[in-house]
């Protein structure tokens, strides 16, 4: 008698997934992001590419009513709001096994549903995930994995995919309808990868410092933000730009927030 061997199925999000259960408990509901992160059924989800194109009014419309803002610092609060649960999933996978799904715009799927976030984001169920080839992904044949040479190949994809291919557009259409200045958009994108990094600290390997310095530098935001150690020894991140929640009818100077300085 023989034993047929079968290659295991492996999750490609299950880092993800673990490392966002140690930072936000164990509930799937995490206000931001889909359960679990996959979009199964589409039906009333919208492809995030339409965010730049037909749904730009609606986001910023839902961003100045949440906030009572007006139009510029709607734009500018929706934008960090936005940047900081779409490169959520890209940059705890990186940090915590090396292992990045492929956040295109194409990939990523949003709704406005929920009254808790802005807005909700999802993945498409069978993303493509990049890995190492050391990665046990990069054993099986599986059509959602794609094997790059080394890290330097994989934070190009993930600074192609999330940047590039999906970012940079919405980017564009802000600037373009309230005339925000880019360098300030992209301090909300540099402040919201490093805020991601240290609030998973206890989930993932290595320095904190470290992967948030390679992460800006792949994405060419490392001169907006930079580390510092709050009055507990904590690290904490200073920007150079402002989210403008300071021009809220109930202000709001943020931690890190450069008009203090």
């Amino acid at each position: 008698m023989t034993t047929a061997l079968t290659t295991p199925v492996l999750a490609p999000l299950t880092p993800v997934t673990a490392t966002l259960t140690t930072m936000f408990g164990t509930s799937t509901e995490i206000a931001g992001l889909a359960p679990d992160l996959l979009v199964h059924d589409q039906t009333n989800w919208t492809p995030a590419s339409e965010l730049a194109e037909t749904k730009l009014d609606l986001l910023l419309a839902t961003a100045g009513r949440r906030w009572n803002a007006q139009p510029h610092a709607a734009a500018a609060l929706a934008w960090k709001a936005y940047t900081y649960w779409s490169a959520l999933p890209a940059v705890l996978g990186y940090a915590s096994a090396r292992r990045v799904p492929l956040l295109s715009s194409d990939n990523v799927l949003v709704h406005f549903n929920d009254p808790r976030p802005l807005l909700t984001l999802g993945l498409r169920a069978g993303i493509p995930v990049a890995v190492l080839p050391n990665d046990p992904l990069a054993l099986t044949a599986d059509p959602r994995v794609r094997v790059v040479a080394d890290e330097e190949a994989l934070l190009a994809e993930l600074r192609r995919s999330l940047l590039d291919n999906h970012l940079t557009p919405l980017l564009n259409a802000i600037h373009g309808r309230v005339r925000l200045g880019k360098r300030t958009l992209l301090g909300s994108l540099a402040s919201g990868v490093a805020y991601g990094i240290l609030r998973s600290a206890d989930a993932v390997p290595g320095s904190s410092a470290d992967t948030i310095t390679t992460l800006h530098r792949a994405l060419g935001v490392e001169d907006l933000t930079e580390l510092v150690t709050d009055q507990n020894g904590q690290l904490d991140v200073q920007r150079k730009t402002c989210c403008l929640a300071f021009t809220l009818p109930k202000p709001k100077v943020c931690s890190g927030c450069c008009i203090k300085n």
